[in-house]
């Protein structure tokens, strides 16, 4: 067991720090009653049963990572990504039992990059958390808040992603394997199997590159320079991959490495 940095941050600067067994236990709800908090911020934790969110008389507020109803869910970066969005946001709303349903507060619209990988926006994303829910406790002091109703019926999901659900499936567009590798890279990171193994894909673009129609998905083409795979109806680009066992590297240093050709096609059961 590890600290995380938050941990490590509060101890540095000697702030509290509860580690109950239980959020529900009658011990714990005693002792951080008695820090007489007005109200309370949360930040990636799991859901909190209403007797501790209850507690502070001006409630508690969550930060998302999406301009909500949008990507409800444990992963609404990486879905915003895969769906090819433009645009996603940080919002800040009253918690309610059921998960990211409670009335929003303040939302800050944040433009995606179109070539932007999940771990660069998470990165943005995370310089702008601060200020967000500084904005939001200023807004709540000076009684300027009309908390909006989130319209259930705009809801989208952002189920947590498993690693199984990073496999690429190259039957689809070039666009949508793009932003399928852009929204899984690096954790859990898109994924193939070459020659029987792992193939992780980091970064890969649309190729103007014609294929025959009867060309299976997946196939390698035989380029001397780019590592080109068949995908419906044109091709797409690998330009960083990791093989099982290896460190990341470029497409051009895969070909040199591997040396792949028309008959390896990515995905295929050996």
């Amino acid at each position: 067991m590890r600290p995380t940095p938050v941990k490590k941050a509060a101890s540095a600067l000697n702030i509290p720090i509860m580690t109950p067994e239980s959020l529900k236990s009658a011990e714990f709800l005693e002792d951080i009653r008695k820090f007489d908090a007005e109200i309370y911020v949360v930040v990636a934790f799991r859901i909190l049963p209403k007797a501790l969110y209850a507690i502070p008389p001006k409630g508690a507020i969550n930060l998302h990572g999406s301009l909500l109803p949008k990507y409800r869910g444990a992963a609404p970066i990486n879905w915003a990504l895969v769906n090819g969005e433009a645009e996603t946001g940080l919002t800040t709303f009253f918690l309610k039992e059921k998960v990211d349903t409670g009335n929003v507060i303040y939302q800050e619209k944040i433009a995606i990059d179109p070539d932007e990988t999940f771990d660069e926006l998470y990165q943005r994303m995370a310089k702008l958390a601060g200020p967000v829910i500084e904005t939001t406790l200023d807004l709540i002091e000076r009684g300027g808040v009309e908390p909006i109703r989130q319209d259930d019926s705009q809801a989208t999901p952002a189920p947590k992603i498993s690693p199984f659900d990073a496999m690429i499936d190259w039957g689809f567009p070039a666009q949508n394997v793009v932003n399928f590798v852009r929204g899984m890279s690096s954790v859990p990171g898109a994924y193939s199997s070459f020659r029987g193994k792992r193939l992780k894909i980091l970064r890969a673009k649309a190729a103007e590159q014609e294929t025959a129609s009867n060309i299976r998905p997946g196939t390698i083409i035989e380029d001397k320079h780019r590592l080109l795979v068949a995908i419906s109806g044109g091709a797409v680009e690998l330009t960083e991959v990791q093989p099982e066992g290896k460190g990341r590297m470029t497409g051009e240093a895969f070909l040199r490495g591997y040396r792949p050709d028309s008959n390896d096609i990515l995905g295929a059961k050996d």
